[in-house]
């Protein structure tokens, strides 16, 4: 199924229970939420506070993107802000198989995410483990940025990867992905799409509905 996941970061944060309410009307499946630390990324972000207080707003998936370094410090309490999905960067925890199985057991889905540079081999061992991977399509920390091509390439590879191992495990995009590339983004495989400034900027219900045209042709 494909889903449209748009990023509160580019949100107008004066009114972000109401922006968040007009994604459910106008149909997006998802929420996510970039939580960022000043560390594993230059900017920072919000945390659980933001996450709890928007909860009763939604009733869609909070896909939950922690761009943090050790990430397991903080599961419980991401957990229980309200994130359905939480997905941790391969390349921020020292021990990736125990932080997914500490995800898994609070009963939520789990996802790993890679930067561009990263190769696939680094999830080939956890992807039977993971619900989602989430290939970043632009180096991580900063809306607004365009896609770097090649990466397209990364989402056909892992596309294959996964047929190959007879699993059914989403592929979200994050980064750069608007109305004129979100086509190519699902052709390579994509199923799950990431905009934040491409939804944000102008009228967010009809940017929803134009990808969900899109997303559902």
């Amino acid at each position: 199924m494909n889903c449209l996941s748009p990023s509160i970061l580019s949100a107008d944060f004066s009114k972000l229970g109401a922006q968040i309410e007009e994604l459910d009307e106008a149909g997006a499946q998802y929420v996510h939420i970039d939580v960022m630390d000043g560390m594993f990324v230059p900017s920072i972000s919000f945390g659980m506070p933001i996450i709890k207080s928007i909860r009763d707003c939604s009733d869609r998936i909070f896909d939950v993107h922690l761009m943090i370094e050790e990430p397991d410090r903080y599961i419980d309490d991401f957990v229980k802000a309200g994130a359905d999905l939480i997905t941790v960067h391969a390349e921020s925890t020292k021990h990736l198989d125990r932080t997914i199985e500490a995800i898994k057991e609070k009963g939520i889905l789990a996802g790993v995410a890679l930067n561009p540079a990263t190769p696939l081999s680094a999830i080939t061992y956890i992807l039977p483990k993971v619900d989602m991977v989430l290939i970043m399509t632009v180096n991580p920390g900063f809306g607004g940025q365009k896609m770097i091509p090649y990466t397209l390439q990364k989402v056909r590879d892992l596309k294959k990867m996964i047929d190959g191992m007879g699993l059914k495990t989403d592929i979200e995009v994050d980064g750069g992905i608007n109305l004129e590339n979100v086509g190519e983004a699902m052709d390579a495989g994509a199923n799950i799409i990431v905009a934040g400034s491409a939804v944000f900027s102008g009228d967010v219900t009809e940017n929803v509905c134009h990808f969900l045209n899109i997303l559902n042709s």
